[in-house]
């Protein structure tokens, strides 16, 4: 049987994106068959689509896409299971990470399902899993933060930022979030303590230091970071400089290089989806401590559209695929 796909043959340009009639999966013993009704997408579609930077190529395939359909995120409909699944049946509502959810049908792990959050709609709920697990896992699990930390969240109206900002403030601590001028409101909306308007003030010029900063925009450099951190506080970085060839490899690098030499704790990190951290988004959402925040939701044959804004930016939470 076919399905209705946003496919690519080889890395390069969004315009090469197409809609066409693929095969529909077949689902594997512990994989989970769902008919998508929406996807959302982040900045790593878009690495994923033009292959660059070179090393998203080890996951995606070396020479051409092993995958074709860009979208890691999805909520549906189970349509089918695998022999060996036990957690899902046919017609439950699901949310997840996958490869290649900007189609009709997708297979997932059953691993990396849970079932969609009660009340949640399926933009809302597709807008969950990579974004919120990344600002999960750098907060509670790397960070390890602490109730009356004052943690800081640059890019904190973008899609990992709306959630860290919500997730730091369920943890304990004092929010502060750098973002534009038009997005103070939103970011103050879910729960940050303190706004910092970029175009007006400079948070590493300040004054002010920080147990914790989170960036997700990477538009400074370390020493400037570290200007702003507590003597023995963290700066997680999240690989949102830009960059390409050497210098993206060399930012990159340098801080992990960089940090056994200084008090500070200079991080990276790599973010893994898992059954039991979307039971916990689920769980939060549903106890009113989390919320998505969309930007806009456009129709899967406006895939290459939707990829361009956010490779441009400025998208305020997520975009969201509706099928």
């Amino acid at each position: 049987m076919k399905m209705k796909a946003i496919v690519h043959d080889r890395y390069g340009s969004f315009d090469q994106l197409g809609l066409r009639d693929i095969d529909k999966p077949v689902v594997a013993d512990k994989e989970v068959l769902v008919c998508v009704r929406a996807a959302a997408l982040h900045i790593g579609d878009c690495f994923s689509v033009r292959g660059a930077p070179f090393v998203v190529r080890l996951e995606t395939g070396l020479r051409k896409p092993t995958y074709g359909v860009p979208g890691f995120d999805v909520a549906g409909l189970v349509e089918a299971v695998g022999n060996k699944v036990e957690r899902f049946q046919v017609g439950d509502a699901v949310f997840g990470t996958c490869h290649g959810a900007c189609a009709e049908f997708v297979r997932v792990p059953e691993v990396t399902l849970a079932p969609k959050p009660a009340h949640l709609s399926f933009d809302e709920a597709a807008a969950l899993p990579t974004s919120a697990l990344a600002a999960l896992h750098a907060l509670r699990d790397v960070a390890q933060v602490q109730a009356g930390q004052k943690v800081l969240i640059n890019g904190a109206s973008g899609g990992i930022g709306t959630f860290a900002v919500q997730l730091a403030k369920w943890l304990g601590a004092q929010v502060t979030g750098v973002c534009s001028t038009r997005n103070v409101a939103l970011v103050r909306s879910i729960g940050a303590d303190h706004t910092i308007d970029y175009a007006q003030q400079d948070f590493t010029q300040g004054g002010q230091r920080y147990d914790l900063i989170f960036d997700n925009v990477e538009s400074r450099s370390l020493s400037d970071c570290r200007r702003a951190l507590e003597p023995n506080g963290m700066l997680i970085l999240n690989s949102g400089t830009g960059l390409q060839g050497i210098a993206f490899f060399v930012r990159l690098v340098k801080p992990l290089v960089l940090s056994p030499f200084v008090r500070h704790k200079l991080c990276r990190y790599l973010s893994k989806p898992n059954h039991a951290d979307l039971v916990m988004l689920k769980e939060l959402v549903e106890s009113g401590k989390l919320k998505p925040v969309i930007d806009k939701t456009c129709p899967l044959c406006e895939t290459p559209a939707a990829l361009r804004y956010i490779e441009g930016g400025h998208a305020r939470g997520k975009v969201v695929i509706t099928l």
